[in-house]
């Protein structure tokens, strides 16, 4: 690639090959912006969606690292800003949710939550924080069960809520620096990790508890993210709940 046809923007989407993060990936690559799609361990499900993009006319690349572990992700980051010169968006949808009532969860899958949707987004948002470029943006995701407060949900809502903490905060500490940081809230969306363990009077439920009845897509949360990585630079330490009404 020669510097006459360096892309404008570049992002990185943690979790890239999942239900809301290849979706994510596919939408920024339509509004021309270079794609590194993140992934922990599934190399294909990555190449798959770096050729979904390609043959859409758009550019990607696959990059690998556990979200966690500061090397690893020193190391993605270094390999997309190799590949396309630097990184203006930073989106971060890779997390794990694990249900149980507060009195009954495995506290072991308490620390796996707290690693992969607490430390895992400190992580990355602190490399976006020393990355970007002016004119960029960090889009975390929380979850609308932060306000919903469904039964079983309480160590999930509550590794969320850490992200929102987190994400405001940034936003304040960027003073003078020309990046927004915001956070994605969604509603019930479907996607595997969310309809995993749900039957189907679970999900119809659920479906209708919102005003436009009905689940949210992943598309749905795609174009949120499209327009805080995009047009909305005048929205900036905030969280915006994507959930069709149900909150």
């Amino acid at each position: 690639m020669t510097s006459t046809d360096e892309p404008t923007r570049v992002a990185l989407v943690t979790g890239g090959t999942g239900g809301i993060g290849r979706v994510t990936a596919e939408r920024l690559a339509r509004d021309g912006i270079a794609v590194a799609v993140h992934y922990a361990g599934n190399a294909a499900a990555a190449d798959e969606v770096v050729s979904a993009i390609e043959s859409a006319g758009g550019r990607a690349i696959a990059v690998v690292g556990d979200v966690a572990d500061e090397q690893a992700m020193a190391a993605a980051f270094d390999a997309v800003e190799q590949r396309f010169g630097g990184i203006d968006v930073v989106v971060n949808t890779a997390g794990i949710m694990l249900l149980a009532p507060i009195a009954e969860l495995d506290l072991a899958d308490l620390d796996r939550m707290h690693r992969v949707n607490i430390r895992g987004t400190f992580v990355v948002s602190q490399l976006a924080a020393r990355r970007l470029r002016a004119g960029g943006a960090l889009v975390n995701f929380s979850t609308s069960v932060t306000r919903l407060q469904f039964p079983t949900y309480g160590a999930y809502a509550a590794s969320k809520a850490a992200v929102e903490a987190m994400t405001l905060v940034l936003a304040r500490e960027l003073r003078g620096k020309d990046v927004t940081v915001n956070a994605v809230a969604p509603g019930p969306t479907a996607t595997p990790l969310f309809l995993e363990g749900k039957d189907a009077a679970a999900i119809d439920r659920l479906a209708k508890a919102a005003p436009l009845e009905r689940l949210g897509t992943p598309a749905d949360i795609a174009e949120v993210v499209a327009f805080l990585a995009g047009p909305a630079r005048w929205v900036n330490g905030q969280t915006l709940y994507a959930n069709g009404g149900i909150a």
